[in-house]
């Protein structure tokens, strides 16, 4: 019988200083332990590294690994960063603001055991929403159906996501920089995954919680990071119909919800 696939984990962090200490003691908290926790820091200026460094006191046994990447701002060169330096035989890529679950690292890893996977995602859990075991149960249906519309094109989540390093290796000299900051990050390494022949699967079982603080961005924001799947699919030269699926998922969620925070944030003030 094979050994179980090693995990490392990887989450980059910019001014995270309100999350990443929940993120880390999450990833610490698991059934199974990942190999190693790293964070790289992109120029944070808030309390990031004071964060890490006092969880690093605090688990000394811990293999809590800190980064700076400072050479260039964006999410990209810092992911890039991360899963370079990582020694697992499956990366996964978290946000700093990603809670997982605690069977997260188990579940990667029954995942992995099967050869043919290459990379997996899926659900999240919005830990700053009502009703979230039912939110959890929607954002699932939602992802899955999204996936099947995906045909040839399937997608990982930025948040909730873990590839082979094998993969890593093969598309690393060829992931889209984007300077510009036009693009999902998340869809962009997908496509070059797609693009080796290589298999995204789709786990219900593979879950993290996340903020849905995105839902509070201004409408003209909001627009600007859905239309990123355009965007990327079209730099790819993707023009499958489909694609626009999870747009359209998204912006129908948006008004109700963002109008739900609005709410509780103006109750929130005038207590």
């Amino acid at each position: 019988m094979h050994a179980p696939p090693a995990v490392s984990i990887v989450i980059p962090a910019y001014n995270e200083e309100s999350t990443i200490r929940a993120c880390v003691i999450a990833a610490l908290e698991q059934t199974v332990l990942a190999a190693e926790i790293i964070v790289v820091d992109n120029r944070s200026t808030d309390g990031t590294a004071v964060a890490v460094a006092g969880l690093q006191r605090a688990y000394p046994d811990a293999p809590i690994i800190y980064f700076r990447q400072d050479a260039v701002q964006g999410l990209i060169p810092t992911r890039d960063f991360g899963l370079d330096r990582a020694q697992g035989d499956v990366l996964g890529r978290i946000d700093a603001d990603s809670v997982i679950e605690r069977d997260w690292v188990e579940n990667v890893q029954r995942v992995f055991s099967d050869p043919g996977v290459d990379a997996a995602t899926g659900p999240v859990r919005y830990y700053d929403m009502p009703l979230r075991r039912l939110g959890l149960k929607a954002d699932d249906t939602a992802r899955r159906g999204m996936m099947r519309l995906a045909g040839q094109y399937p997608f990982l989540f930025g948040s909730n996501m873990a590839l082979r390093a094998s993969a890593w290796e093969a598309i690393r000299a060829e992931v889209c920089a984007d300077g510009d900051d036009l693009m999902h990050e998340d869809i962009d390494l997908s496509l070059h995954l797609r693009e080796h022949g290589m298999t995204i699967r789709y786990d219900s079982r593979m879950v993290a919680g996340m903020s849905a603080r995105r839902l509070d961005d201004s409408p003209r924001d909001y627009f600007h990071y859905v239309t990123r799947f355009e965007r990327t699919y079209k730099a790819h030269r993707v023009h499958n119909v489909l694609v626009r699926m999870p747009m359209a998922v998204f912006f129908a969620i948006y008004p109700p919800l963002n109008a739900y925070r609005r709410g509780r944030a103006l109750q929130a003030a005038r207590r």
